[in-house]
């Protein structure tokens, strides 16, 4: 280790906490498409993309001239004291790509935490129902709700506590290992039909307000549903009114072969989340979805005081 990482590494140690991982001890000087360039001289190819977020890679000239051109004409307002177009025309274009034929309406965000937070929010008073239905493997974020909703403990969960309420977990569909020791086809999808029993025996589906799934389950181990399994788990939640809600934070904006992962599925989610890949480096996300469930909360109910910003 060079001098320059070694007095970087230790001036991390005195400054940051050590709860704050790394991957790896490289200090970053520089990147290009998929190639970072540590304090060394050293190159190195990305193949984290700095966790699924630089789909056209890192600063591509696109983006730069994009990013310095709006930080010379506005950085920041607060979008709610003073409105501007690049807010409405992003909102404008996700409730176009975003699948279903349904109006829409489109919040913006700065992270994929937020966009899982608000859009629980959202539909519990579109709901007026409290419970929320996630899966085993299942990560949705750190903050107090959205680590309450991610599956695993070490490192995410361990010494939290207490979790926010009213979060229910059920199996998820793993054909590798089915936990109902079954096969697909042949099981014809018994994974998602035990929802209703799920009902049954651990949340009643009148007081469930959304459920929460991952198009690909990235930190359980990018486990993908068989084919059916989403439209079915859709069509059980139409039937007793719980708002089924696509996490595509990981999956959305290309990173699948569609621009959402469930294009592939045949599902028009009522509310889709996205983020990560969405900003090409910068923070943001989105909340997008029917227009009559986004419009549940009243005036002032929704925002932050960085959501859309301009630059990002």
């Amino acid at each position: 280790m060079s001098n320059a990482s070694a007095s970087l590494l230790e001036r991390r140690r005195q400054a940051v906490p050590r709860g704050v991982s790394n991957l790896s001890g490289c200090f970053v000087q520089s990147a290009s498409g998929a190639t970072i360039t540590d304090v060394d001289g050293r190159a190195f190819i990305d193949f984290v993309g700095g966790i699924g977020v630089n789909n056209v890679g890192h600063c591509h000239p696109s983006v730069v001239e994009a990013v310095r051109e709006q930080a010379g004409r506005l950085l920041h307002s607060c979008f709610h004291v003073a409105m501007y177009e690049p807010y409405v025309a992003l909102a404008e274009k996700l409730c176009a790509l975003t699948p279903g034929g349904f109006a829409k309406k489109a919040l913006l965000l700065n992270s994929g935490a937020e966009a899982v937070e608000n859009a629980v929010k959202i539909c519990r008073k579109a709901t007026g129902r409290m419970g929320v239905v996630v899966f085993e493997n299942a990560f949705h974020g750190r903050t107090l709700l959205t680590m309450s909703m991610t599956s695993k403990v070490k490192p995410y969960k361990f010494g939290f506590g207490p979790f926010a309420p009213e979060i229910y977990r059920m199996p998820n569909a793993y054909c590798y290992r089915c936990s109902l020791g079954k096969t697909y086809p042949s099981c014809n999808l018994a994974c998602a039909d035990r929802l209703e029993q799920f009902f049954i025996d651990h949340a009643a589906a009148e007081t469930l307000a959304c459920l929460v799934a991952e198009p690909v389950m990235g930190e359980g181990g990018f486990i993908v549903p068989p084919p059916g399994y989403f439209k079915r788990l859709q069509e059980i939640c139409a039937k007793h009114g719980i708002i089924f809600v696509a996490d595509e934070i990981q999956t959305g904006i290309g990173r699948t072969g569609t621009m959402f992962a469930m294009e592939q599925h045949g599902v028009e989610a009522d509310i889709t989340l996205t983020a990560k890949s969405l900003g090409g480096g910068l923070p943001i996300s989105a909340v997008v979805g029917k227009a009559e469930i986004m419009d549940a909360p009243e005036v002032g109910g929704l925002g932050g005081t960085y959501g859309g910003n301009p630059v990002s």
